[in-house]
């Protein structure tokens, strides 16, 4: 893409509404703009991202056996008042009438409409193990929106709801889940720490938050620092095998952590005291299991084996897809502005031009637009009669983790500068030789093209 074609509209000033760093430099870098308190128009920028961050829950969800769908935003509150949440959920639930006065309501997530998907078509323990997921709009309306697209009203998320004969079946789907959501993450270049944590309105005796670690996180968080040096890297897990999705739930959860929520002080003592920590986290993803509190509700029940029907036991497992933007840019940032893990970047290099109307100059950058587009990567080529300081601030600021710049002077003796947006550090290389190890740098990347 060509900047000077691309839809891009940074403001130079913080936004005096913005009180936390991602949604500052989220306004800042042209990525959103408030349509009302807690709802956002994704602009090109915001929603390349977001197309990034949805693409690798896709397709770490699908790795793990699951099956996507699509579910409306408008729920019938029939539903809803069968299950008895209707009148308990509160008032963040947007309740609405039709033209024909009947309840409707935006939906806040989607038990009950997923549990009548399968009570109308599932009867037998032979269509057993499913689990189903969507990702679609949500709306919670919340008291005091802020923080940007941390805590809005109107929200992105996958949610997904599996459905098992038993409890051991079901719970083996909660660690299926929680090894999909640590890889998830990872390929984000975000550590998630699963924590316990309370079921709230959804319920269930099986409960963790993944939280990323941040100042601006709404989470008062307590955990042994043992749990930052877990990664799950390369390994290769077969999610139909018990024992290895069990293996990784128990390497990830036996150390200390929990939320605010259901810290227990004794247990936290036992931690040496070199490894406690108190921080603040912000809440990314979350996985419940809870049994047939809404299949008893619902009558979601399959004949089983011995021909007797039973309720279907259940969980539910969500990730914010908006969310985790902001959580990135929170855990990955500097005093310039964003700073891109390679797994999610809108563009996977920028390229500028420090004379442009300069014959060999221009030349060189279409030279290079053209190589890294060859190979499969998406440039962002700064094309703009615009001086050079303006240039580089756009650059750092919208947060492109590699940066190729092209002059005259560095163009005479055959090199161009490649410079690293996390560390700083810059070097000099062939034009052929620049393209070579970002392309080999991506290579190590699973990324989607996006939109």
């Amino acid at each position: 893409m060509r900047l000077s074609r691309y839809f891009l509209p940074v403001l130079k000033e913080n936004p005096s509404e913005a009180q936390i760093v991602s949604h500052r430099y989220m306004l800042r870098a042209g990525m959103i703009k408030q349509s009302a308190a807690g709802i956002y128009s994704w602009l090109p920028l915001g929603f390349k991202v977001l197309k990034k961050i949805e693409t690798i829950v896709h397709e770490e969800q699908m790795r793990a056996g699951h099956i996507p769908m699509l579910m409306p935003t408008l729920q019938s509150a029939d539903l809803w008042k069968e299950s008895g949440r209707y009148d308990d959920y509160g008032q963040e639930m947007l309740r609405i009438s039709d033209r024909h006065g009947r309840d409707m309501l935006y939906g806040p997530t989607n038990e009950e409409l997923i549990t009548d998907i399968f009570r109308s078509h599932v009867g037998s323990y032979k269509d057993l193990p499913l689990t189903l997921y969507h990702i679609q709009w949500k709306f919670r309306d919340e008291i005091r929106p802020r923080f940007g697209v941390m805590r809005g009203r109107e929200f992105y998320m996958k949610d997904g709801y599996n459905f098992d004969l038993t409890k051991e079946d079901a719970l083996h789907a909660y660690n299926r889940h929680l090894v999909s959501y640590l890889r998830s993450y990872e390929r984000m270049g975000l550590q998630a720490i699963p924590m316990r944590a309370d079921g709230g309105p959804i319920g269930g005796d099986y409960t963790h938050e993944f939280l990323v670690l941040a100042d601006t996180g709404e989470s008062e968080v307590f955990y042994d620092s043992a749990v930052t040096d877990l990664t799950f890297g390369d390994r290769a897990i077969d999610y139909d095998s018990v024992e290895q999705c069990q293996g990784v739930l128990e390497e990830f959860t036996s150390k200390y952590a929990r939320t605010d929520e259901t810290h227990d002080e004794a247990l936290f003592n036992e931690v040496p005291e070199e490894r406690r920590r108190v921080a603040r986290g912000i809440e990314v993803g979350q996985i419940f299991y809870f049994g047939t509190k809404y299949s008893e509700a619902l009558g979601a029940n399959v004949q089983g084996p011995d021909g007797k029907q039973s309720p279907v036991h259940m969980g539910s497992h969500g990730i914010g897809v908006s969310r985790l933007l902001g959580a990135i840019i929170e855990a990955s940032h500097d005093d310039k502005g964003i700073i891109w893990p390679e797994g999610v970047t809108p563009f996977h290099c920028g390229i500028v031009n420090l004379k442009q109307g300069d014959g060999e100059a221009d030349a060189a950058c279409e030279s290079l637009y053209e190589a890294l587009t060859a190979a499969g990567l998406e440039p962002l080529y700064d094309d703009r009669k615009e001086r050079a300081g303006g240039k580089f601030a756009t650059m750092d600021l919208i947060g492109l983790p590699w940066r190729i710049t092209v002059g005259p002077r560095g163009l005479k003796n055959g090199v161009v500068e490649l410079t690293s947006r996390r560390s700083g550090e810059s070097e000099e290389l062939s034009p052929e030789a620049a393209v070579q190890k970002i392309v080999e740098i991506y290579a190590n990347h699973q990324t989607g093209r996006g939109f």
